[in-house]
């Protein structure tokens, strides 16, 4: 029975067979093969592999088609790497909410960011009721409510909130504070 079990171990040269453990077949076999899958997905997913492929050409085909007009862009739909639109509001001055005897004032200079530059006519028709939406807004404030960043933050979103409602079709982008005066 020795010399059977002898057998089995030996290979047909005479040599003994070395056997492959759990551990050596998962770290030379399955890890390499998992490294691999991996490297190729991230390559992929990053891009790398367009070029290789051919697939950069074709989409600047398709970009320089659609820049020519042959497909057509979607109307209503802005370009995201479009040099931004800005529309100053005009200058406002209004009284703040005090509690107290003593007037407090607050001057305002707005500048606002459109997606297209086709919307700065639209904003101009709207115009006087996104100045009256500011201006009984801001005469409702006190002074606690524009203190510190947060203040600055909840005013931007307010007034951003705002003249999204007065001046519906058009996209408005950011409200942005050239001047603030609190006086």
């Amino acid at each position: 029975m020795a010399a059977e079990s002898n057998a089995g171990e030996l290979s047909t040269d005479g040599l003994p067979r070395k056997k492959f453990s759990g551990k050596k077949l998962v770290l030379f076999v399955v890890l390499p093969l998992v490294l691999l899958i991996g490297a190729g997905a991230g390559v992929y997913f990053s891009g790398l592999l367009d070029s290789l492929l051919g697939k950069e050409e074709k989409a600047a085909e398709g970009e320089q088609a659609a820049a020519e007009g042959e497909h057509g862009a979607e109307p209503g739909k802005a370009d995201p790497h479009a040099a931004p639109v800005f529309y100053d509001l005009p200058d406002m001055l209004v009284n703040l909410n005090t509690g107290n005897k003593r007037p407090a004032f607050l001057k305002i200079k707005i500048s606002i960011q459109l997606s297209k530059p086709e919307d700065v006519g639209a904003v101009e028709h709207v115009l006087p009721r996104i100045i009256d939406n500011f201006q009984v807004y801001l005469r409702e404030l006190r002074l606690e409510d524009l203190r510190g960043s947060a203040g600055m933050y909840r005013l931007r979103q307010e007034l951003l909130l705002r003249i999204t409602a007065a001046a519906f079709p058009v996209k408005v982008k950011d409200v942005l504070f050239k001047e603030m005066l609190v006086q």
